[in-house]
């Protein structure tokens, strides 16, 4: 992935230096310029966010969020311990209030309390990364904020465009999710079931005339 955007850029700056000159390093650092304040910007945001997370697990607050979301986490997750459980809790609630990457840090602790060892990736894994993707917003948090930093007249009017968006992405995740796992389980119980009935088999007798 380095080695392609390497690429682009020294094709892009390829093409303007032989197209025009006057405007390639201009163009070059006034990129460079607006890429550092839009960084700066995030990460104000990101900061904020993750301030009020760590207040939360301070509080024990995600606990209670935890039993809040009980019937959600079980019939998606299945059992979980009590710290993963935490954790996919709080992952869920910072993607609903739009929290962008500061969802990230519970969204790892909580793939590392699923992962069973066994590289690979279980049902509940899959599920969890389907719900990180699609990411549910009831309130687009940190896009109205960078909207509010661009300038924007009206950086709320994204709220419903985007609450409609999630909703059917996250829809569509976890149904296309659970359809794929009813699918796999049926497999491998009609290759268990092939299996025993070879082993219940009678052992092939030989030829004895030759």
């Amino acid at each position: 992935m380095n080695f392609v955007w390497i690429s682009f850029v020294m094709v892009g700056l390829g093409i303007l230096l032989f197209k025009n000159v006057d405007i390639a390093f201009s163009t070059l650092l006034n990129g460079s310029e607006k890429a550092i304040a839009l960084t700066l910007k995030l990460w104000a945001i990101y900061a904020v966010w993750l301030g009020i997370l760590k207040i939360v697990e301070d509080t024990g607050l995600n606990q209670k969020i935890g039993k809040l979301l009980n019937p959600i986490i079980n019939k998606l997750f299945g059992k979980t311990d009590p710290e993963t459980h935490n954790q996919i809790a709080i992952n869920i609630t910072s993607n609903l209030l739009g929290m962008g990457n500061a969802c990230t840090p519970s969204g790892i602790k909580a793939m590392k309390g699923l992962d069973k060892g066994s590289d690979i990736a279980t049902s509940s894994m899959i599920m969890l990364m389907i719900l990180n993707t699609s990411s549910l917003q009831i309130l687009p948090t940190t896009v109205i904020g960078l909207r509010v930093a661009a300038g924007s007249v009206d950086p709320n009017n994204i709220i419903l465009p985007t609450l409609i968006a999630t909703t059917v992405s996250t829809l569509s995740g976890i149904l296309l999710c659970k359809l794929f796992e009813k699918i796999k389980n049926k497999k491998l119980k009609r290759n268990k079931k092939l299996n025993n009935n070879q082993a219940n088999l009678p052992p092939a007798t030989t030829n004895v005339f030759k």
